[in-house]
């Protein structure tokens, strides 16, 4: 590897200096499973991502809502990405304390007694794909089987359970799977890869809260956190045999749950050397993609007056920030002290961050996979990705400047003028909150023969228009519940669309908070939970070095073995520097912000003030984002060749490292303190959007619109029961 010029005076001017003391002898690593890819980063103790990569991995749909993965592939692809974000950061494993991992929650199948895969079909012979994805529909019945019960878990999940969670799809699999699931035990995707890290059938409240039915001790009365009259009631008597080991057991009898962060164990031997890493590296308790959002963005410093006033200490202070996680999807996180009841958002759900908070979850089905959808299905597209590729924009950004051009050559007042008699009602993929129904479609008035790109405009605003005002309808039934939202913190590639982002200002009328990490913010989040869970080693480490019982086991081992081949037998073009997407962030992270302003992040693009729709950067052809899908393919930066010999060159220099420590810090404080702290601590500044004044004409027109927004939503059900009871009538006749 080459050298970098990355001098001392650089690193003094920039954040690295800024914030907390140098801290250069202790790193953590994150992975991130999405819908399209798996990720990992490496980040150090001020939060700077060094080293960052991805791999794309396959998702198969044999038949239509039959959608699949391969957690061997996904677990190959993690192995990959981690051992390239360590080289492209330089950072010796042996220094990497902690790691942390999230997921899509997703239903992975293991057979029992071998550990082995099990396919779940529709290609019951393939046990490579043995994970049933999120978005997987196949068991509707069997969701309706489950809500008709009425059982109370069902009111911690929003009512009703969802047909994406995974308690319908172990039910489908129980009546469906060749031989039955005698010899199945099930993992949500997040727990899975702590399994398979550390051996551990450990299992995490985030996901079995969130996604299977599980209710904490002490909640509603439950004391077994499973229900056994529930399952056998729903024919899954399997499930509650052995105090319902095919689930990780019951924590009455002691098995173990863990909130955020908490410590799984080490990495097994086999673990460590796929990774790259040491059996000294600690695992955290892993949790949702979405909720890795959460951790890696609501800390961030924002200049709100609402935040600014809270007069609440440690993690309580995140109440009322509600975290917006865009990709495919878009998830909405909020916390509360007590637990707030909302229709048709998922939740309160106890314990999933931390112990004695409760956490509620909205969402909106598609968001960016809907933009692309709407681009995909239009006349135009064709001409849009030759008028883009000319431009040399990305087809969002292209069409946010023919937006711009039709309001000066129509005279329009504002874009959203322009588009005043555009309707678009999105729910293409049925809805998630607050609705809950999976049966919604979309519907669009407004529509003409127009086949040009400037119609296609209109519509891509409808879609974003939309998307913000699910938003605005999602916060409003929270904040009806019980629910007080103060500001919206985002994460994901859309974060780029100023378009999108002045109009979720506008419409739910709250700030917008843009995270230092754009892309990342959800891989970032992961890696905090590792270093939640190692901090009381790190702890040992600052004040014991190399006495301490972490040093002396490494210093038995070779700890170089594991990279001294990190690319393994890959050839020149299968090896991790052809195929994935990586970039070494110290230069971003550090040399980027010498003015001495520590708001000056790489990431972040300039933002709309008032009324501006367009403000954004635009990117080159060469580093845009995918326009199809933010899940699948990510844009990390400029492909910089920096050095990552950053902590040899500090203790050269005589810096001590860790010196802001000290063992006052090993003190408990409250439950869920310890993440929080480290949230702080290790989160950047945000940049906010602010809502124009309320009597701002966009804003009362986008009032307008919200009303019919509600009433289209509203209608759809109401001209479908009817038909339906017609249709039944005739049924009835027959």
């Amino acid at each position: 590897m080459g050298k970098s010029n990355l001098n001392l005076s650089s690193r003094k001017s920039s954040l690295f200096f800024q914030q907390n003391p140098p801290q250069p002898d202790v790193y953590y690593v994150g992975v991130d499973v999405g819908t399209g890819s798996a990720r990992a980063c490496v980040i150090d103790t001020n939060g700077i991502i060094l080293g960052l990569s991805e791999r794309p991995i396959t998702r198969h749909e044999l038949k239509p809502n039959y959608i699949t993965q391969n957690s061997t592939e996904i677990w190959n692809a993690i192995c990959f990405c981690v051992k390239r974000a360590i080289s492209e950061s330089g950072v010796d494993p042996a220094d990497i304390f902690g790691i942390g991992f999230d997921a899509t929650c997703s239903l992975v199948v293991l057979r029992e007694s071998t550990d082995e895969p099990v396919g779940v079909g529709p290609d019951f012979t393939d046990n490579h794909e043995n994970i049933i994805l999120w978005m997987d529909h196949r068991a509707v019945d069997e969701t309706n089987t489950i809500n008709a019960t009425g059982d109370k878990c069902l009111k911690y999940v929003g009512g009703q359970m969802s047909i994406e969670m995974e308690l319908p799809k172990m039910k489908w699999l129980k009546h469906n799977l060749p031989g039955g699931i005698d010899d199945c035990k099930f993992y949500d995707l997040a727990d899975f890869l702590t399994h398979r890290a550390t051996g551990s059938e450990a299992r995490s409240f985030c996901s079995t809260v969130c996604k299977q039915g599980f209710v904490p001790l002490g909640v509603d009365g439950s004391e077994t956190g499973w229900s056994k009259e529930f399952l056998e009631s729903l024919d899954l008597p399997e499930l509650v045999e052995d105090n319902f080991r095919r689930l990780g057991g019951s924590p009455a009898s002691g098995a173990t749950w863990l909130s955020a962060g908490d410590i799984v164990g080490k990495l097994n031997s086999q673990a460590a050397d796929e990774l790259g890493l040491t059996t000294e590296c600690i695992v955290g308790s892993g949790v949702i993609d979405a909720y890795a959002g959460w951790i890696g963005t609501v800390a961030a410093k924002a200049d709100i007056p609402s935040l600014s006033d809270s007069k609440e200490e440690g993690i309580a202070i995140s109440c009322g920030r509600l975290a917006a996680v865009a990709g495919t999807s878009t998830c909405h996180i909020a916390m509360t002290k007590e637990p707030c009841f909302v229709n048709g958002v998922w939740g309160p759900y106890k314990d999933v961050m931390a112990p004695g908070y409760w956490c509620a979850e909205g969402g909106q089905s598609c968001t960016g996979a809907l933009l692309a959808h709407v681009l995909a299905i239009h006349p135009a597209t064709t001409e849009l990705s030759r008028l883009s590729e000319a431009s040399n924009l990305s087809k969002f950004d292209y069409l946010n400047l023919t937006l711009e051009t039709m309001v000066s050559e129509t005279k329009s007042r504002s874009v959203v003028s322009l588009a005043k008699h555009m309707f678009f009602y999105g729910d293409f993929h049925g809805n998630r909150s607050p609705v809950a129904d999976p049966r919604m479609k979309a519907s669009i008035i407004g529509q003409s023969m127009d086949t040009s790109v400037q119609d296609l405009a209109i519509q891509y605003f409808g879609a974003c228009e939309f998307i913000a005002q699910q938003t605005r309808q999602i916060i409003e039934e929270m904040e009806n519940s019980g629910h007080k939202i103060d500001c919206v913190f985002m994460s994901g590639g859309q974060c780029r669309n100023g378009l999108l982002m002045r109009l979720l200002a506008d419409c739910t009328g709250l700030p917008i908070v843009i995270p230092r990490y754009i892309d990342a913010a959800v891989v970032f989040g992961s890696a905090l939970l590792g270093a939640v869970a190692s901090e009381d080693a790190v702890l040992e480490h600052i004040h014991d070095r190399k006495r301490s019982r972490r040093s002396s086991i490494l210093s038995n081992q070779k700890s170089q073995s594991n990279l001294t081949n990190i690319d393994g037998p890959h050839s020149p073009y299968t090896a991790p520097t052809a195929t994935a997407s990586s970039t070494n962030m110290t230069a971003l992270a550090y040399a980027s912000t010498q003015s001495g302003s520590h708001h000056q992040f790489p990431t972040m693009t300039p933002m709309a003030e008032e009324t501006d729709y367009f403000n954004q950067a635009t990117q080159s052809k060469k580093e845009e984002e995918s326009d199809s899908d933010d899940e699948q393919t990510l844009s990390f930066g400029s492909k910089q060749n920096v050095q990552q010999g950053l902590s040899q060159k500090l203790e050269r220099m005589g810096i001590k490292p860790l010196s802001a420590a000290d063992k006052k810090d090993k003190k408990d404080g409250k439950p869920g303190d310890k993440l929080w702290k480290i949230m702080e601590r290790m989160t950047g500044p945000g940049r906010v959007i602010t809502p124009s004044s309320p009597t701002h004409p966009d804003r009362k027109l986008l009032a307008a619109k919200y009303k019919i927004f509600l009433e289209q939503c509203k209608t759809q059900r109401t001209y479908r029961d009817m038909v339906d009871e017609v249709e039944k009538e005739n049924l009835a006749a027959k």
